[in-house]
């Protein structure tokens, strides 16, 4: 069987893809077989030229920026594949050159040791959910270079707001009424005020877009359960789901905290063990979207009306998990602030919980 084997590493770009080629068991060849075009007839026309002898393929790429395509038409050619992260693919030290072919050559030689973990790959509703909450994440932080851009313009010209709060409906009134003394600068301060407006309006609009799709979303039950959490509206909710998807994939919710990158680096030799930073590994979007919603933990325990709206309808234990998680990271906040442990180091130690906490709480919905 090892001879009617193939492990085919792929070394994907935007136009070309080099193929190399292992073949099965311990000692068996591995060699480069070529490079194609990134097309998807030219590479079924290869893959199709190498099970023409009967054998069997398993191929591996790294994920980048031609996503998921190429993965979701292998399985639908019953073609086995992986997509591993380039940040956990194995890398030998001291090496100097790098190249296509030698990367199409190393996962082809590290998938038939079995050194690959592939990385979870979303359905295609689930990939277009996410990517309508990433293009929101995108609009808010053009919005927010916006503003700064007008701050730092007015303030280069000695223009300094003095009022309670930046961005207020008197803050408005105070840009809108200001009077430059030269036409050009006019034009500028016209022209900043504009994109802000334009960008608030596209936020806007992909609020009420997400708004309009997640409900007929197959995940929608799982971001029902996470909105009787505080913190969570749907937007928040949304967020969270499509970054994470299936949570059956994490045995335990130590796994789910390493995935968000919530855990400290830890070098230990000997005696020696030393716990450094948070690793930052996996989702960075999941990992803002909880330490955002930590922030409301050093806020009292409380059942607001909005809160209680969402809860309605909602299973016992969804709200009772709720009132838990709250309660908890309470207490834990202001014990860890009274040790001297600096605010951002508290956000993080509490968003690292609340993961366990939604990882029990959507456990427990059944899945469609």
């Amino acid at each position: 069987m090892s001879t009617k084997l193939k492990y085919v590493g792929l070394d994907v770009h935007k136009d070309t893809t080099v193929v190399a080629i292992a073949d099965g068991g311990r000692d068996g060849e591995v060699r480069v077989y070529g490079s194609i075009s990134s097309d998807l007839h030219a590479v079924e026309k290869m893959m199709a030229k190498l099970r023409s002898d009967g054998s069997t393929l398993r191929v591996v790429y790294e994920a980048g920026p031609t996503g998921y395509v190429l993965y979701r038409r292998l399985l639908q050619l019953k073609i086995e594949c992986i997509v591993v992260a380039p940040s956990r693919t194995p890398h030998p030290k001291g090496t100097r050159q790098k190249t296509d072919r030698r990367d199409a050559i190393m996962l082809a030689r590290l998938h038939r040791a079995g050194e690959l973990e592939g990385i979870h790959v979303p359905d295609t509703a689930d990939e277009s959910i996410r990517d309508l909450t990433r293009a929101r994440a995108d609009a808010v932080h053009d919005l927010t270079r916006a503003k700064q851009r007008l701050k730092s313009f007015l303030l280069r010209q000695g223009y300094r707001y003095t009022g309670k709060a930046n961005w207020s409906a008197a803050h408005q009134r105070y840009l809108r009424e200001l009077v430059l003394p030269l036409p050009a600068l006019k034009a500028v301060l016209e022209e900043y005020l504009l994109a802000i407006d334009q960008s608030v309006q596209r936020v806007s609009r992909l609020e009420e877009l997400i708004t309009t799709h997640v409900p007929a979303w197959s995940r929608y039950p799982m971001v029902e359960a996470l909105m009787c959490m505080r913190g969570f509206q749907l937007t928040a909710a949304a967020v969270l789901v499509a970054e994470l998807g299936d949570l059956r994939r994490f045995e335990h919710p130590r796994n789910l905290m390493a995935f968000l990158g919530l855990i400290p680096r830890e070098h230990t030799t000997g005696q020696s063990r030393k716990l450094g930073e948070i690793t930052k590994n996996g989702n960075t979007h999941a990992r803002w979207i909880l330490v955002e919603a930590a922030q409301h933990a050093l806020l009292p325990p409380k059942v607001s009306t909005q809160l209680s709206l969402r809860q309605q309808g909602q299973p016992t234990a969804y709200r009772e998990l709720a009132w838990k998680a709250q309660v908890r990271l309470h207490k834990r906040a202001w014990l860890l602030l009274q040790r001297g442990i600096i605010k951002p180091k508290v956000m993080i130690a509490l968003a690292r919980e609340l993961s366990g906490f939604i990882w029990c709480l959507l456990r427990q919905v059944p899945q469609t």
